[in-house]
């Protein structure tokens, strides 16, 4: 009995009960069960009121609070202790990133009260963000948990990953996305430096010019055309500009819009600080099947629904000519930037040289930069490949585009020498010709002309060396 009553006793005792109760609670999960129990037994004392945040708003355009409420909510440590969690490998193979899952629910803690959001996700495949909130507490924290989580989100996307948007007519038309990883900088692409240059201070200013653009009643957003052969690096060149200025791309595939009306949902599912990608334009307007009008295209370029849902954005469209296009198309407002990308001359073989295989300099240099002063020529593309394929030996690589363009660029060069004869004056059945990134018009009996030029330019080499070795041997004889 005297051990019974020992205080320091019954203190041991009630340790190791509390210890052998936490033990049993936690091996049974009935710890999980107590504290939602708890939970509700809270709630029955206090009144809640709920504030939704939906993904679209009534306009169906995007809804910034909620992207920045999930920006929010996904950075937050609490997301471990929910009911589910989603895993995703992040950039890094060994990074492992959370997100919420659909009807989730995640505490926050703001000024010491507790508030809980619920990831809502209805039949219909629409998407909102519900907040919870007590009644007592809505006056004294609610503003200044709002703007507490803007200042957050807006730090947390400066250092975001950037997402590649693609349209998709079996989701009601909306964006589906993944993570943009491409690598391509202004540093490794195959350009001119001046034009870099140029290019990333026209950026740059474009960036800090939306007061001027509104002073002056525009929208502030800046168009760009690539236009130029395939394989040139207009797509390069897009994933350039997007990292240079951390903006999402939004790849508008225009097989798969529906009409006109789809063309602007689209357009008005875009967030700002975005790229909006329009690929192959020349070749979609030529499309006679299509059911999205030229009037549709002008109308989504810069009609009167780019000043609410175009700012800050970059819209960028690639042809590989513009020679037939509709003048409409091309006028400044629609287009302020046109951009040539050109096959592969020297100072670009040279920058390519150095990007793929570390090599600034090289003996093979001067006969390389003579075959393309002779007018032959490759994309870039045509010639980064070549590199790939030989990048353990600088050497061979060069070699092997040496005689790429000795015997492709010879073709190319051929068609204009083609057009050449046929503008002096060569009669016979003229042939369009297009080979995958050139075309030409140019007569049979032309390249028939070519080839006995070439051949008759053979023989009468042979025997220029043929010459040159008696003459050499006639030498050595007198010496002798």
């Amino acid at each position: 009995m005297k051990i019974l009553c020992n205080p320091f006793f019954l203190l041991l005792l009630t340790a190791g009960l509390l210890f052998l109760l936490r033990v049993l609670l936690i091996k049974t999960g009935l710890i999980f069960l107590t504290k939602k129990l708890w939970r509700i037994c809270e709630e029955w004392f206090h009144v809640y009121q709920f504030f939704k945040v939906p993904e679209f708003n009534e306009s169906m355009q995007d809804n910034q609070l909620h992207r920045k409420v999930s920006v929010y909510l996904n950075s937050l440590s609490s997301i471990e202790d929910s009911d589910f969690t989603n895993l995703f490998t992040g950039k890094k193979s060994n990074e492992i990133i959370l997100r919420l899952d659909p009807n989730q629910v995640i505490d926050d803690y703001f000024l010491g009260t507790r508030i809980s959001w619920i990831n809502e996700v209805n039949s219909g495949a629409t998407r909102a963000l519900v907040l919870k909130i007590r009644k007592s507490d809505k006056r004294r924290i609610l503003r200044p948990y709002l703007q507490h989580i803007h200042t957050v989100s807006d730090e947390l996307e400066q250092k975001r990953e950037l997402k590649l948007y693609m349209n998709n007519h079996h989701q009601n038309g909306r964006w589906r996305f993944v993570p943009f990883t491409h690598p391509s900088t202004f540093e490794t692409i195959a350009m001119e430096s001046d034009l870099k240059t140029k290019l990333k201070s026209d950026l740059e200013s474009f960036l800090k010019a939306k007061q001027y653009y509104h002073r002056l009643g525009r929208v502030w957003k800046r168009s760009y055309l690539l236009y130029g052969p395939s394989g040139t690096g207009k797509s390069s060149f897009v994933a350039a500009m997007a990292n240079f200025l951390s903006y999402d791309v939004y790849d508008i595939d225009l097989s798969k819009v529906l009409d006109d009306s789809h063309l602007k949902l689209l357009l008005l599912q875009t967030t700002t600080k975005s790229v909006i990608l329009v690929e192959d334009l020349d070749r979609f307007l030529m499309d006679k099947s299509t059911d999205v009008s030229l009037s549709g295209v002008l109308n989504f370029m810069d009609g009167i629904l780019n000043s609410c849902c175009a700012e800050e954005r970059i819209m960028v469209f690639t042809m590989n000519s513009k020679d037939h296009i509709d003048p409409a198309i091309l006028r400044p407002g629609r287009i302020d930037v046109h951009i040539h990308f050109p096959t592969c001359d020297f100072s670009a073989f040279k920058s390519l040289a150095n990007s793929y295989l570390g090599v600034k300099e090289h003996k093979l240099f001067p006969q390389v930069e003579e075959i393309f002063q002779a007018g032959a020529s490759l994309s870039p593309a045509e010639i980064g490949e070549l590199m790939i394929a030989n990048r353990n030996s600088p050497s061979r690589a060069l070699k092997s585009v040496i005689t790429a363009l000795q015997t492709e660029g010879d073709c190319r060069g051929s068609v204009n020498i083609g057009r050449r004869l046929v503008e002096s004056g060569s009669k016979g059945s003229f042939v369009e010709v297009e080979s995958g990134e050139n075309s030409g018009i140019f007569s049979r009996e032309s390249v028939n002309a070519i080839k006995d030029i070439r051949k008759l330019y053979g023989l009468l080499r042979l025997r220029s060396n043929r010459k040159e070795q008696s003459l050499d041997l006639t030498m050595g004889q007198k010496d002798g």
